[in-house]
């Protein structure tokens, strides 16, 4: 499989011709929303076996073969060459397609009105062979110990249907917000925290849950280490049952990190009790504030390598977002952003007639363009190259594999590029 960037003067034809492949497969691979209108820097999946390396100025078989992760013997097998041959600028070497490891992934679904839109659940079903867990968001904890539910319709039931493990998502929060006083009252009083544990065995036995997912975020530090110690006894409780238990983190660069999303949450700790951590590594662009790359890879990169320094990698999955934004400039605190699919993203960028640009440092594409109304717009999004970099660092620090919020919003690329990649664990039955 190959990503192509669309260059000036492109069509899917002479794309196709390039890769010898077709229009047709290009368009489905891609569910392209602008067949007959590619937009400059756009990203592009080809769907082939394999790969094709343009060879450039200094290349080498073997620095070839070192960046595409394959032995110089075989880049020299597969195109008749030797590993010695000096070769010329432009020519085209294939490159068969490299080993696959397995990886471990999760996608959170999340309902956001008084039914779910069959949408959603779509997203789910077509999600669902490339997910390891399946994760309605979520169980609400309450301070008397009961549990409030979300709506769950059909998820339970594509969840078997794709052989998921049903993930029990149970959070903190009050109207829509985290609430330190709710986390408190569970950690520390301990007949609540006793009547709590008895109302999450008995909902995951009548759903089918066979991981319990704590998201308790804005913690008071205080609370830390009665996190952890409710983390020690749920662990014990669940491990009766048979079941998995797993953490979701704020996005620490380094354990004694300041501030009241971090310092509640004690990775050393939830890497020695939990089967496996979810890092919430993304929204540095957000909603509510200025234009930038939702998970830019720099930034995510410091993450994960303090998270490698204090948690096995193989408990690690890598949060990552499939969606951007769509900020009106100039940003204005108190303003909101638009969430878009990068399908949306495309078609904005083909309506206005505007290059798709990437931002090599973040590893994540965007542009901008005027609206109608003649207001200024920048759109920061995803795209097969910035999910591709994702996937090299989750191989490279050896992660348990990746953990998306939140299904919903069409990505077709995403789904290809694992595939590609990697061999996607089934832990149920």
């Amino acid at each position: 499989m190959q990503i192509h960037v669309v260059r000036q003067n492109e069509s899917l034809t002479t794309i196709a011709r390039t890769f010898h492949t077709t229009t047709q497969d290009i368009v489905e691979a891609n569910d392209l929303p602008n067949p007959n209108n590619l937009v400059v820097g756009q990203s592009l999946v080809i769907p082939i076996v394999g790969r094709f390396h343009f060879v450039q100025s200094g290349d080498t078989v073997q620095s070839i073969a070192r960046k595409e992760g394959v032995s110089a013997q075989q880049v020299a097998s597969v195109n008749q060459i030797s590993v010695n041959q000096t070769l010329q600028t432009g020519q085209r070497l294939y490159i068969p397609a490299a080993p696959k490891r397995n990886a471990e992934f999760n996608g959170y679904v999340e309902p956001r009105s008084t039914s779910i839109l069959p949408s959603l659940e779509n997203s789910a079903r077509e999600a669902g062979p490339y997910l390891t867990y399946l994760a309605p968001f979520a169980f609400q904890a309450q301070r008397d110990g009961t549990l409030k539910e979300p709506l769950l319709n059909n998820f339970p039931a594509i969840a078997r249907a794709n052989r998921n493990v049903l993930m029990m998502v149970i959070n903190n929060q009050e109207n829509d917000q985290f609430s330190d006083e709710l986390g408190r009252i569970i950690l520390t009083n301990m007949a609540i925290q006793n009547t709590f544990l008895n109302n999450i065995v008995a909902t995951a036995k009548k759903y089918g849950f066979r991981d319990i997912h704590f998201d308790f975020e804005y913690l008071r530090p205080v609370d830390r280490d009665a996190y952890n110690q409710f983390l020690r006894k749920a662990k014990a409780r669940f491990n009766q049952e048979g079941w998995l238990m797993s953490t979701a983190l704020a996005p620490k660069t380094s354990a004694t990190q300041k501030g009241k999303w971090y310092e509640g949450h004690d990775y050393k700790a939830h890497g020695e009790i939990s089967d496996f951590v979810v890092i919430m590594s993304y929204e540095w662009g957000y909603s509510g504030g200025p234009a930038m790359a939702v998970s830019p890879i720099d930034q995510v990169r410091k993450v994960m390598d303090y998270a490698v320094s204090a948690i096995p990698s193989n408990k690690i999955l890598m949060g990552q977002n499939l969606y951007g934004y769509d900020w009106t400039l100039p940003f204005v605190q108190g303003t909101v952003a638009e969430a878009v699919s990068p399908q949306e993203a495309i078609q904005r960028a083909a309506q206005h007639n505007v290059p798709i640009q990437y931002d090599e440092k973040s590893q994540a594409p965007h542009f901008n363009y005027t609206a109608a109304d003649g207001k200024q717009h920048e759109v920061w999004f995803e795209d097969a190259r910035s999910i591709q970099a994702k996937f090299n660092l989750i191989k490279e620090l050896n992660l348990r594999g990746m953990s998306y919020w939140k299904l919903g919003l069409a990505f077709p690329q995403n789904w290809l590029l694992i595939v590609e990649n990697f061999n996607v664990t089934k832990r149920a039955t």
